[in-house]
Formats: C-alpha cells, sequence, structure tokens
C-alpha cells in the first residue's frame, strides 16, 4: 500500500518544477508542478501532500500535523502486532 504524506516546502530548487520538502526531518527534493500553476514561490513554507515524489496538494498545518501524528501511530500499532504474531521473534 502507497500512501501520502505530509511535508513543508523548505526550499525551492535550482530545476524547474522541483522543491526541496522536509518529511520529519528528512529532506528531499519533490516535483512541484502539479500544484504550482505559475510563481513556484507561492508554495514555499507550505505543508503538502507527496506521493512518489509529487507533491499532490496543499495541506494546512493542522490537516498536515494531525496526518503525520496518526502515520506514526500506525506504525507503532503494525510493530505492537506483528511482536503479537511473532513476525518479529528472534529464530534460534
Amino acid at each position: 500500500m502507497c500512501l501520502g504524506v505530509p511535508g513543508k516546502i523548505v526550499k525551492l530548487s535550482e530545476n524547474k518544477g522541483m522543491a526541496i520538502a522536509d518529511v520529519c526531518g528528512v529532506q528531499r527534493e519533490i516535483n512541484i508542478s502539479l500544484i504550482c500553476q505559475h510563481n513556484e514561490q507561492d508554495v514555499l513554507n507550505k505543508w503538502v501532500l507527496i506521493h512518489v515524489g509529487f507533491a499532490m496538494s496543499l495541506l494546512d498545518e493542522t490537516e498536515a500535523q494531525q496526518t503525520i501524528e496518526t502515520l506514526l501511530a500506525m506504525s507503532e500499532l503494525e510493530h505492537e502486532v506483528s511482536d503479537f504474531l511473532g513476525l518479529n521473534s528472534v529464530q534460534n
């Protein structure tokens, strides 16, 4: 399953239609051409939903933070379920 993750545009790239997004402290270059019709400066410091290297839509900060919290909670739950089922157990 592929999920979109929230990220904040922190810098415009030298490459047209590209920007640097920060996702939980990790920064990557992403394509902003789907959300940026005219002025790339308009997306600087904005939250976006990122999927396979593309900014798919703009998010408000509250929605972005709630989504990050939910994704982190899902990750913790997945780990606990895997432990419960013995999927992460050490084999001797």
